[in-house]
């Protein structure tokens, strides 16, 4: 068989290849750049929400273990240059400060007097 009959199919074949290897974000796999944007917007989201509650940057550390504490102090930072610039008040957080274990155990202690 000749070279050239060998490389005929090939341009066939990776027209063929192409468009399944652009679908790959179809498959919800997402780059580490977008991942680690996404977790800094969310601890920016995180320590904002916080400073605007009134809340301590070390309650927040404390209450968002799984957040990025450099994103979560930024994010507390720059709201708290806002609401000073802009003289907005702090609101009261609604939600118990308690750690989130504390929580569990007493609704794990409710759930069975509820039952009765």
């Amino acid at each position: 068989m000749r070279p050239s009959a060998l490389l005929r199919p090939l341009p066939w074949l990776l027209l063929g290849v192409l468009p399944t290897l652009a679908g790959c974000d179809l498959l919800g796999i997402e780059p580490a750049s977008a991942v680690a944007e996404r977790r800094e917007a969310d601890g920016k989201a995180v320590g904002a929400a916080c400073r605007h509650a009134g809340r301590a940057l070390e309650d927040c550390f404390s209450l968002n273990r799984k957040a990025e504490k450099a994103a979560v102090y930024a994010g507390w930072k720059e709201m708290s240059d806002y609401m000073r610039e802009n003289k907005v008040p702090e609101l009261a957080p609604q939600v118990n400060a308690e750690r989130p274990a504390a929580r569990e155990a007493e609704d794990a202690a409710a759930r069975p007097a509820a039952k009765r």
